[in-house]
């Protein structure tokens, strides 16, 4: 007879797998919008059973990116550029209530090693005069490294579930823009202004001052939706955007 727990876990697996996957799909454009999605496509397409697969769709519908059919199945649904800016917020309002709760509770000193090691290395990479395209793709690891760690730091598990889930939002993950920031002309000087931040919050959260921290970390998100107008402004640029496909604009609403 087969361990349950062992069962559970591969089922847990196979959803996240299934998940992951079908947020690729949808953010790298190979899902357009309004196409439709069954079930039954998506068994074959990502190649797990049944079940996970609907728990992924479901979870994708209540992320936003699906809209569930009347005959069954899934539409891709579109997203204003309002709607991309709310998100931004939203992941900031969470990140910023995680970097209160963590100066005011205290962190381990384990805990702030690990960011202060992560700050260094961001450092090591935006102290650069230029950056490389391999620049680039550390400083985006590095960047979420950082921000899981602040959204675990205050040790709420809850929180962090609900960081997990606003950054999965279309055009709200930390680094979603870091690609199309690349090719600006202020680049270097948006990653150092970013850094700032993000070592700004950490001593915040070191000192203990709550109120700074959080006005810090929402601060530190509008810096992406910033980064956002820039795209908007540059159809070159915004192509650089996860999920950009995805997104109408004002004209398109008239």
């Amino acid at each position: 007879m087969p361990n349950i727990e062992s069962v559970e876990s591969r089922g847990a697996s196979q959803t996240v797998k299934a998940l992951l996957s079908m947020r690729e799909l949808l953010l790298t454009g190979e899902l357009s919008a309004g196409q439709r999605v069954s079930e039954i496509w998506a068994v074959d397409r990502l190649g797990v059973s049944r079940t996970p697969v609907r728990a992924a769709l479901l979870r994708l519908e209540e992320e936003g990116f699906l809209e569930a059919l009347p005959g069954g199945g899934y539409a891709v649904k579109t997203f204003s550029e309002q709607d991309a800016f709310d998100a931004i917020e939203i992941r900031g309002a969470l990140e910023g209530l995680a970097a209160r709760l963590a100066a005011e509770r205290g962190v381990e000193p384990g805990r702030l090693a690990a960011m202060d090691n992560l700050l260094a290395e961001i450092d090591g990479i935006v102290g650069k005069p230029k950056l490389s395209s391999e620049d680039f793709r550390s400083y985006t690891r590095l960047n979420e490294n950082l921000h899981q760690a602040l959204a675990e730091a205050c040790g709420g598990k809850v929180l962090a579930r609900q960081i997990e889930r606003a950054q999965a939002l279309p055009f709200a993950h930390p680094s979603g823009f870091v690609q199309a920031q690349a090719q600006h002309h202020e680049a270097h000087t948006i990653f150092i202004l970013a850094q700032d931040q993000h070592r700004s919050v950490v001593d915040a959260i070191r000192n203990r001052e709550g109120a700074r921290a959080e006005a810090l970390m929402r601060e530190h998100a509008r810096l992406a939706a910033r980064n956002l107008r820039i795209a908007l402004e540059n159809q070159r640029t915004l192509g650089l955007v996860a999920g950009s496909q995805l997104l109408r604009s004002v004209a398109d609403n008239l």
